[in-house]
């Protein structure tokens, strides 16, 4: 199959932040691609063809291969269409970038979103212990324009998708500030440098149609 003949095709969902991440690397790097998105939580024969195991968008489909797991499709989306690299070139900072990237998909999403909206331990409770793991990713950030230097990379994919265009729609919905300027400046210059990104412009859910939804989520989820 010629690169001309080459078959992209993505099946997302408008508000997850695990696809949209993948577009902006599709975009950044000039793919053209298929989109296809998923009704969720009505999942296509589709989707459940290609992703019997989680049933669970994104799921990239390379000519013939399918790839599961964000991480991983962009790591694959890096690999394959080598300009404007996203992972950086040194070992250490490429270990290091994977290590952020699951410490916010794991932690902070945990933490800023079922912790606090379940507040087991009180609200501010879990809003002190969320800003506390935000320090982490203020402190990676501090003096660069992106967490990958002067262009948006891996991890800014990562933590752009989940916590601007996510979890801060939650915190909005719900009445928290969560990133203050004064507390976070470092994160919030960096949150304005990444909405000036043409390739992560396209991929910002419409902002009250986002927090509409997170807001049900987390009435859902404290009703549970």
């Amino acid at each position: 199959m010629t690169e001309k003949e080459e078959s992209v095709k993505l099946l997302g969902f408008w508000a997850s932040p695990f696809s949209r991440r993948v577009e902006m690397a599709l975009k950044l790097k000039g793919v053209p691609y298929e989109y296809l998105e998923e009704d969720l939580p009505n999942k296509t024969p589709l989707l459940l063809e290609l992703n019997p195991l989680h049933k669970k968008v994104p799921v990239l489909v390379h000519n013939d291969k399918i790839l599961l797991e964000s991480h991983l499709i962009l790591e694959y989306i890096d690999q394959t269409w080598k300009n404007n690299p996203i992972l950086p070139q040194d070992p250490y900072e490429k270990a290091m970038a994977r290590f952020w990237a699951k410490f916010i998909d794991e932690q902070i999403l945990t933490l800023g979103f079922r912790s606090l909206v379940k507040a087991e331990k009180g609200r501010e409770v879990a809003i002190e212990e969320t800003r506390e793991m935000l320090t982490f990713l203020e402190k990676e950030v501090t003096g660069k324009d992106f967490f990958g230097g002067k262009t948006i990379g891996f991890l800014d994919m990562i933590a752009g998708s989940m916590i601007p265009f996510c979890l801060a729609r939650l915190w909005e919905g719900i009445g928290i500030d969560m990133i203050p300027g004064e507390k976070f400046p470092e994160l919030n210059r960096w949150i304005k440098n990444l909405e000036e990104v043409e390739a992560v412009r396209g991929c910002i859910p419409p902002r009250d149609k986002q927090i509409e939804r997170m807001t049900k989520i987390a009435e859902t989820i404290k009703s549970a």
